[in-house]
């Protein structure tokens, strides 16, 4: 999962930011509505965590800029004020979750995690591809029924290949995808999460590498 936290306290922001990091979830900041619309436009987001109370352009006009995509990402809205009234607008401009400050931090990943269980229109909410079925709710892969434990850096990158449907993923869509803004795009991470999965998954093999192209999850 990726996630844009929209929060223009920056101290706030980065805690949350290290905070899901923590919990294996990929976040990067944004400090005020502008940066959100940049970032939104160049990077694909599970989840924007956007604070409603912005400078330049106010989260409620994020708001309607991420509906208005269509299939963009999920948004769990966070604001100070707890009225009833506040949250039914905040609904209206098409947030699916809302969160009132101060809050906890694994409440946030609760309700991350919750809307994660949800399946976007055309993904099934459990993968299954040559014989390995994934739930990422339960955080769980099972090979040809057998229990496949993973760390959850595996367990991302993993998802995005299957999610490929047995088309061919490069390295940079990985370091996209299941890391984070702030990944290396010259490390190595890539190539030595693959190698650990292909161990963990076992024979035959399942990754494929393609040279000068990047990996196919499936069956030779």
């Amino acid at each position: 999962m990726r996630v844009l936290v929209v929060e223009d306290e920056p101290y706030l922001a980065d805690a949350v930011r290290d905070g899901l990091r923590l919990e294996a979830i990929a976040a990067d900041v944004a400090l005020d509505g502008a940066q959100a619309l940049e970032l939104l436009a160049v990077n694909t987001y599970d989840v924007v965590v956007l604070d409603r109370d912005l400078p330049t352009v106010p989260g409620d006009d994020v708001a309607r800029a991420v509906a208005a995509g269509g299939d963009g990402p999920r948004i769990i809205m966070v604001t100070a004020a707890d009225r009833l009234d506040d949250k039914a607008s905040g609904f209206e401009l098409g947030a699916d979750d809302y969160l009132t400050k101060p809050f906890e931090l694994r409440e946030l990943v609760l309700r991350l995690r919750a809307l994660a269980r949800r399946p976007a229109t055309g993904r099934p909410p459990v993968l299954e591809r040559s014989g390995v079925r994934l739930d990422p709710f339960r955080r769980e892969v099972f090979r040809d029924g057998r229990y496949v434990a993973l760390t959850r850096k595996q367990f991302a990158v993993l998802t995005v290949l299957m999610e490929s449907a047995g088309g061919v993923v490069s390295a940079e869509d990985l370091l996209e995808r299941a890391w984070d803004a702030n990944a290396d795009p010259f490390t190595n991470a890539v190539r030595i999460t693959i190698s650990t999965l292909r161990r963990r998954l076992g024979e035959p093999q399942l990754i494929h590498t393609l040279p000068g192209s990047g990996y196919r999850f499936g069956a030779p």
